[in-house]
């Protein structure tokens, strides 16, 4: 181990030990470059059942959801559409089961999602696990700009410093 491992380390552990059991924001970025959410959604399942009343629909069994290099996988994902401007457009993706989301080299995971499209904004929560590289950061909650790529993880956080880089 170098002296700056063991240094950070060190101060880890140390600002660890001094918070205790109280509540931790932490910055992460997610995927490195700007997302494009004006790309197109591609859903894939095992089913799908469409609401007649509102359109949205739902995809069960082994759903796969890509829109350019983000990738979201789930047990179950809702589609909500908006018409707000006139058009159809997809709102709201929610995901329940099992949610892995993937973005380049980066992935987190979590009990469920929702990525606002037309934002950009992707919320990840219950036991949500982002790994980057060596580095993996566990919290109860996530959320990521996907447009800028930064985003934050909070309630109970902790993680684990990959070594020398």
């Amino acid at each position: 181990m170098t002296m700056s491992a063991f240094f950070r380390t060190f101060f880890l552990a140390f600002i660890l030990g001094i918070s205790g059991p109280a509540l931790a924001q932490v910055a992460v970025g997610f995927g490195g470059v700007a997302h494009d959410a004006n790309q197109p959604v591609e859903v894939t399942a095992d089913s799908l059942t469409v609401n007649q009343s509102n359109g949205n629909a739902v995809f069960e069994g082994n759903v796969i959801v890509m829109q350019g290099d983000l990738r979201m996988t789930a047990g179950r994902i809702e589609i909500v559409y908006t018409t707000d401007t006139g058009a159809r457009r997809v709102q709201d993706v929610i995901a329940t089961g099992g949610v892995l989301v993937t973005r380049g080299a980066d992935a987190a995971e979590g009990a469920e999602a929702r990525y606002a499209v037309q934002t950009a904004l992707l919320t990840l929560s219950g036991d949500v696990l982002v790994t980057q590289g060596p580095t993996a950061i566990a919290g109860d909650r996530m959320l990521i700009d996907m447009t800028t790529g930064t985003g934050t993880v909070d309630g109970r956080v902790r993680t684990v410093l990959g070594g020398d880089q």
